[in-house]
């Protein structure tokens, strides 16, 4: 049998993400981040940029935004929305917003979400694609989502896990990609650098 490495010795878990859902989906997996950090970046796409280059993109720059300490490995990751060729980022009014959704509305979109993982001189990342399916949007119902405000900060103007579900009767992929982290992949990713789920507290 053997022995189990002194906690001194693990290493400590960066989340640079301010998001409340990536740590929730962190927590579903019995990993807790040993510190939170936010990157402060500027996510404009450049013109003609692909979105599976721009997502992947900008979780790199994330993961390089942070000095690290010994022991320590960074966990970043960035999700966009993309119809066709176009991206949708967060829309920055209810017009925005109103204006994704009828795009989406009735037809199949992509999500993406890149983890990029830095621990030392090392840095890796992954890309998962995922492909969602709205069913037609009413008007009416359009504004009832709207009026809730869950379009707000939320890629594409929606949270799969949120009052939208209602208008997704059908996904490809991983759902927890779409929430913002898709844990399996990033649970792989994180376990290469002996990072797994933490005893319980109690």
């Amino acid at each position: 049998m053997t022995a189990r490495a002194p906690a001194a010795s693990r290493p400590r878990l960066i989340l640079g993400s301010a998001s409340p859902r990536r740590l929730d989906l962190l927590a579903q997996i019995g990993i807790v981040p040993d510190d939170i950090r936010s990157a402060d970046i500027d996510e404009t796409p450049i013109k003609g940029e692909m979105a599976r280059d721009y997502v992947r993109r900008i979780a790199l720059a994330k993961a390089q935004a942070f000095d690290l300490g010994p022991g320590e490995v960074l966990l970043c990751a960035d999700t966009t929305v993309a119809v066709g060729r176009r991206i949708l980022g967060k829309p920055e009014s209810r017009d925005q917003a109103a204006a994704f959704m009828r795009l989406m509305s009735g037809r199949r979109h992509r999500v993406l979400t890149a983890v990029a993982l830095r621990y030392g001189d090392t840095t890796r990342d992954r890309l998962v694609e995922t492909t969602v399916r709205m069913r037609p949007i009413g008007a009416a119902e359009l504004q009832a989502y709207l009026d809730i405000g869950d379009w707000q900060g939320k890629a594409g103007g929606y949270a799969i896990q949120g009052a939208a579900a209602a208008f997704i009767p059908w996904i490809q992929g991983s759902f927890s990609s779409v929430v913002g982290l898709p844990l399996s992949e990033t649970a792989a990713m994180l376990a290469a650098c002996g990072i797994t789920m933490k005893e319980a507290r109690p």
